[in-house]
């Protein structure tokens, strides 16, 4: 029966004939499977390796079973997709891209300027499109450290849409970000939602009850500010001016001190919600430690840097009392966690 093949998404043939073979037999043991096959042991654990990496099998209970196909079909794009997002992501920016394509628009403003004129240090930009590439701009070139405010508490869904991609970035690129917000979060769900998204992937988030003043900064030499704080629509101030930016970090400092950290899902204590069951990102950083061999990897693919990565592993250890990653992943097993 001819059968369309998997090279496309990464899956060698004789990976392809393995997953295969797993949802011909249902699955087995790393014996069995081998006596099935025909095969060594030895070829048998390196197919078992990367059937677990792509996301073809589950290892339980000592059996591997295959996933199921479209299951399979969607983690393999997603892979596929990120490496793809990340190798476009290297390659622009080694390349200087953007760089190129700045310096042609800069040539053209610096041609309806004095000639010699530097980039100003103070730009004034109407509308929120013109705003919206401005951050877009400096959120590709952060290298450092992020710093915004939402002094409303909330972030409404369309904000969350157009914001996710740029923090996601800013994330998987290790950058420290930092998140002030007020506390009307408190009492909005999908405000709280995202915020403990961005945190899970490695965002620093504090709810501050006092007033807060709506900034942006940028590797501490770039900062945004609202042309009309009750009007956000109308445009922001850019400021590169070393100063000034020195005292717009100064003043998010101290609101920082003065905020304190969301309270955990449901008022629990832990990484758990109260009902003592992972929540989705502590399922998948489970579920990578049957399929990574690395802390980068599993960081990887879970969408979180690997301090962060590090650090739910080390936690979820400790709640499932493992004295090891491989047997962090049976007892999740076991108690139907993944």
């Amino acid at each position: 029966m001819p059968h369309t093949s998997l090279e496309f998404l990464g899956v060698r043939p004789e990976e392809e004939a393995f997953y295969r073979m797993l949802l011909r037999t249902g699955g087995a043991g790393l014996k069995e499977l081998a006596e099935h096959c025909s095969s060594d042991e030895e070829s048998m654990q390196s197919l078992q390796k990367r059937a677990l990496e792509l996301g073809l099998a589950t290892l339980a209970d000592g059996l591997l079973r295959p996933v199921a196909p479209a299951k399979a079909i969607e983690a393999l794009i997603e892979h596929r997709v990120a490496l793809a997002r990340e190798e476009l992501e290297n390659s622009a920016a080694e390349n200087d891209i953007v760089a190129s394509l700045l310096a042609e628009r800069n040539a053209a403003q610096a041609s309806d300027s004095v000639a010699g004129t530097d980039r100003p240090t103070m730009e004034r930009l109407e509308g929120i499109d013109r705003v919206r590439a401005a951050i877009d701009e400096l959120t590709f070139f952060t290298r450092s450290e992020s710093l915004t405010t939402w002094p409303s508490g909330l972030i409404p869904p369309q904000v969350v849409a157009t914001s996710r991609p740029a923090d996601e970035r800013i994330l998987r690129r290790g950058i420290r970000m930092r998140s002030l917000i007020g506390s009307a979060a408190l009492d909005d769900p999908g405000t709280m939602a995202y915020l403990r998204e961005l945190t899970a992937k490695g965002a620093e988030v504090r709810i501050s009850r006092l007033p807060l003043e709506r900034v942006l900064i940028f590797d501490r030499a770039a900062a945004l500010t609202p042309i009309d704080p009750a009007d956000s629509s109308r445009g922001a101030l850019l400021a590169r001016e070393p100063g000034l930016v020195a005292t717009l970090v100064s003043l998010f400092e101290r609101m920082w001190g003065q905020a304190h950290e969301p309270p955990p899902p449901s008022g629990g204590g832990g990484l758990e919600p109260a009902d003592d069951r992972p929540g989705e990102i502590e399922r998948r950083i489970l579920e990578s430690l049957c399929t990574a061999d690395k802390d980068e990897t599993g960081a990887r693919d879970v969408g979180i840097s690997v301090r962060t990565y590090r650090k739910y592993v080390a936690s979820l250890m400790q709640q499932l009392g493992a004295s090891n990653r491989f047997q962090a992943a049976l007892l999740a097993r076991e108690r139907s966690w993944i």
